[in-house]
Formats: structure tokens, sequence, C-alpha cells
């Protein structure tokens, strides 16, 4: 049982599960399984940046199956940039010319600026991840809840190198402090443990983020495991082993409790994101478009409650103990974090099987994204009742990563 207070929080494990399970998680599933957010759009041919790799899983499970064109909602398929109406019934045009830059004139002026922002938006240097091209002719939708997050059998020395790659070389962490390869190895998890706790909050958090994000997906490869797998049928279900191997306190000499706090943290982080978000989808000009008019009515009420929920939770991680201390460093040190967190969400592309790649790269963009609300708290503040936001934007990409990635 993983019990008590998170390091560097006001916050307790019970406090979140009783949040959680009792109030948000319902309403968010809800949410997660309309149109706006079951249709991701992905590119899973991207070559691996770090190092020539053709070894991709041969294995059925591994396959995604993307959507049809004709099964994409129209509202959807035709604005993943823009959110109102007006904006998506001339999208055709913006998609055409292959730039945002070009809009047709028959939009209107308020429009036409709102989109010009866009594209300058997507251009800063703000952004935590290396998004996909979405106008790639190697990006596909896929429907979140045909491919779902579970083992698929990639394991091994493949799968080892992505975290190898991920831990000793994106965490801010030295070369002589290493990172456990197995269960067992209790003096790499003491010299890893004393490091942590040595370290400045910052590069604390970039760890325990990272650490939270493998602890989510190591749980869901081991509660929707392959149980059974013949010509008749196949079973999935919780596997118990999988999931002491990983997180069993005797089992990895101490570490799995903190594995599964680091998850807790991940969480706080992106409630705390939801929370600041909130003016941002509040405008009565934003719309969770998909064409549907039924569903959009409903989703958007739905997206606020949540959002408000998260707004009341009484015990927020405070993120202004990032980043706090002197200017010039501070800057320094937020650039490093970014560089290093865009390099991981790089190394999803490396992935070679590819529903795990599909999950990998919407749960980095859905952090990155969280992130990315965090650091622009000032430009939030300055957002319009009403009218376009020209000072922060979100993609649909991100929304549909971001909520995703908490739900997970």
């Amino acid at each position: 049982q993983v019990t008590g207070y998170l390091d560097d929080c006001t916050c307790d494990v019970e406090t979140i599960d009783a949040f959680n399970n009792n109030k948000l998680f319902p309403r968010l599933n809800v949410l997660l399984e309309s149109d706006y957010f079951r249709y991701y759009k992905v590119n899973l041919q991207k070559p691996c940046p770090f190092w020539d790799d053709n070894s991709h899983c041969g294995m059925r499970d591994c396959a995604v199956q993307p959507c049809p064109s004709d099964e994409v909602p129209d509202g959807i398929r035709a604005g993943s940039y823009k959110y109102s109406e007006e904006a998506n019934n001339l999208a055709e045009e913006c998609e055409e010319a292959k730039r945002l830059g070009a809009v047709d004139d028959s939009l209107s002026k308020e429009t036409r600026q709102a989109v010009l922002q866009w594209a300058q938006h997507d251009d800063s240097s703000e952004s935590f991840c290396e998004a996909d091209d979405i106008h790639s002719p190697d990006a596909e939708y896929v429907d979140l809840l045909l491919n779902p997050e579970r083992y698929t059998g990639y394991k091994g020395p493949d799968a080892w190198k992505i975290w190898n790659s991920i831990y000793e070389e994106n965490c801010f962490k030295p070369q002589n402090v290493k990172r456990p390869l197995a269960s067992g190895r209790g003096e790499s998890f003491i010299c890893l443990t004393k490091w942590v706790s040595r370290v400045c909050v910052e590069k604390r958090a970039f760890y325990r983020l990272i650490s939270g994000l493998h602890a989510s997906i190591n749980i869901h490869l081991s509660a929707r495991y392959l149980l059974q797998d013949s010509w008749s049928e196949k079973k999935w279900g919780p596997n118990v082993t999988e999931f002491q191997q990983r997180f069993d306190e005797v089992l990895t000499s101490g570490e799995g409790p903190r594995r599964l706090k680091n998850l807790y943290f991940l969480y706080l982080i992106e409630l705390r994101a939801l929370s600041k978000v909130l003016p941002f989808f509040e405008r009565p000009g934003f719309q969770l478009y998909t064409g549907n008019k039924s569903q959009d009515a409903e989703m958007k009420p739905l997206l606020l409650e949540i959002l408000h929920l998260a707004k009341s939770f009484p015990l927020h991680f405070d993120e202004n103990s990032f980043f706090a201390g002197n200017k010039k460093e501070a800057a320094k040190l937020k650039e490093e974090f970014r560089l290093h967190f865009k390099n991981i969400s790089r190394i999803m592309d490396c992935v070679g099987c590819f529903k795990c790649r599909l999950w990998g790269k919407l749960q980095t963009q859905g952090l990155g994204t969280a992130l990315k609300i965090l650091f622009s708290e000032k430009l939030i503040e300055k957002i319009p009742e009403g009218g376009p936001s020209y000072g922060f934007q979100l993609t649909r990409q991100e929304i549909v990563a971001l909520f995703n990635a908490f739900g997970r």
C-alpha cells in the first residue's frame, strides 16, 4: 500500500484517491469517450532521429489500426487548429494552401487574425514537445478507444534501450549515478535515491515526472495483460505478478513504492495545469467542434465542469517553487528543462511497437502541454473573455493529448 505524504508537496495519497475516484475520473471518462477526444492524429512513420532502427515489433498486437477518413467526424477532419464553426466551415481552402497564413478572404477579419496567430504560435519556441506535422501524408487519425494502451509483447533490449536513453541522457542525471536495470540490484537503487534527494527541486521534479510517466505505462501494461491467446479468443486482464515485479517493495529493494508516488506527483502536476488553463476554455468562442451538434453542446459544459472541479482541489502543487531563484540561472534551467523534455518526445519515434509509440507520443505531448500551461500563467491571465486569444494558444492535438494523458 502506498500511503501518506508526497515529497515536495503538501498533498497525500489518500486525498488524491478520494478526489479522483469519487469525483473527477467518472466525469473525465465520459469526456474521453466523446468524438472530440477519441480521435488523435499521429505520424507513426517518422524515422528514429537518434539511431538506425528497423527493429519494428512484428507481433499483431503491436499494430495500430488507423481510421478510414470517412469515419472521422467532418468537423475534426476540417479543422485540427480551428475552434469556431465559422473557421471550420471555411477551413478547406486553408488546408489546400498547406500553410495557415494563406487564409481565404471570406473569413472575418477577427478569424483571419486568429488563424495567423495560430500559425505564429506553432512556430514559437515555447513548445515542450517535438510535434508531428499533422499535414504530412504519413499522419493518420487513430481512434484511441479501438487501440487501447495494453501489453503487446514489446519488451527486452529494444524497450530497455528507449527507457535507458530517456533516463541516462535526459534526466539531468550524472553518468556516475546508475539507474537500476533489473530488480534486485540494491546498490544502484540506493545510489539513485541519494542523488534524487540531493538535487534542486526542478531537476528532482523532472526526474519524478518521467518516473511517474514510466510507472503509468507499466501499470497499464500490467492491468491489461494478454492472459490467454488461442485461436478462438484473446483474454486481457490484470497480471499481478508483472505488477509486483515492477512495484513490490521487496522485489525492487524499496524503489517500487517511490515509483508509484512519482505517479501521484505526475497526477498533481497535470491536475494543476488543468486548473490553470480554465480561462482559455471558458471563452464563448471556444468549441469542442466535431460537427455533431447535440454532442458538441453536451461536451463543453462537461469539460468546464471537470476544469472547475480541478480548480476546487484543496491541495494543489505550488509550481511557484519552480525556477524561483536567480533570474539568469532560472532562465537557463528552464530552457534546459524544455530541451530535455523535447528530446524525450523525439525518442518516442524510436519505439519499435507502433501501439506503444502511439501512447508514448500522446502521453509525452500531454505532459509537455501541461508544462507549457504552467509556464504560461501570465499569458493565460491576459486572455480576453471575448474574441480570440493571441498570447496563448492550444491546438486540438495538444488538447486531446492533455486530457487523454491525464486520463491515463
